[in-house]
């Protein structure tokens, strides 16, 4: 569910790997795109896609016997469009959630947003360092599948695994979600230092003593402390302060040119 950069790399991957994947958008000229020419040229330019690939805008259709939905909106969509497909999923299809982020209202993670929504669907978090871009051109990659039921876990690593694309398990979903929430109020900082000037000392400082700061919290709010040790922790930290995919950094960079804030949130893709 969700056609964008990430949504479609993912569903590529699914494809690849030999499973049936129907992607859902809301638009139905993307639906076009994607099932007429193969490609995706506003989130993934340049990038092919298999003929096999389809698209649809119905979400009744895509939802309909699926044994694996995946949650391919942004964070803050995320209970609206588990509500649209309340009615229309059994309690057997696993929720596979790879957006990274907190309810803005009521300051939940979005396995606590999925479990009020779908309170009987197994839920996972597939999280890591990872940007679509890379992902939909195959260069290695590896991610986290985390769920409180190991067996989920391994089943969503099975569904994801290739020869280019690592899939660890964790059952510390806390950590896990938490991890890949925080480590973009970093990033931000780390585009602050690039937009000043500054080099890989101050950088350095910041990712080093800002992981420490960030396991802190989420070892408060339930987290494992080695969670951060590893790819949803520092992994995902390092590629989202160092990449030039990476929209909070480039954020915090425009900040430090001087641009305003609304400025930056209305041209930052």
């Amino acid at each position: 569910l969700g056609a964008g950069s990430w949504g479609t790399a993912l569903a590529s991957v699914l494809d690849e790997n030999g499973h049936e994947v129907l992607i859902w958008a809301r638009r139905q000229d993307q639906v076009d795109e994607i099932n007429n020419k193969n490609t995706n040229e506003k989130y993934l330019p340049g990038v092919k896609l298999s003929k096999t690939l389809r698209a649809s805008s119905n979400i009744d259709q895509v939802v309909d016997g699926a044994e694996f939905i995946v949650l391919g909106v942004p964070s803050q969509q995320i209970r609206s469009v588990c509500s649209d497909i309340a009615d229309k999923i059994g309690p057997d299809q696993v929720l596979v959630n790879v957006a990274k982020g907190i309810e803005k209202n009521t300051s939940k993670r979005l396995s606590q947003v999925c479990s009020e929504v779908l309170p009987q669907n197994p839920y996972c978090m597939l999280s890591g360092p990872s940007h679509a871009e890379e992902v939909s051109r195959k260069m290695p990659t590896t991610l986290v599948a985390a769920s409180e039921n190991l067996d989920i876990s391994q089943g969503v690593q099975d569904l994801f695994m290739n020869e280019y694309l690592r899939v660890y398990t964790n059952t510390d979903m806390v950590g896990v979600e938490l991890g890949g929430t925080t480590k973009n109020i970093i990033a931000f900082g780390a585009g602050i230092l690039d937009g000043m000037g500054y080099g890989d000392n101050s950088k350095a400082a910041l990712m080093t003593r800002g992981i420490a700061e960030i396991s802190r919290f989420g070892v408060a709010l339930g987290a494992q402390k080695e969670t951060y040790a590893g790819l949803a922790g520092m992994g995902d930290l390092i590629a989202t302060c160092m990449s030039p995919h990476g929209r909070n950094r480039a954020a915090g960079q425009k900040l430090a040119d001087g641009k305003t804030m609304d400025y930056i949130i209305n041209h930052t893709n």
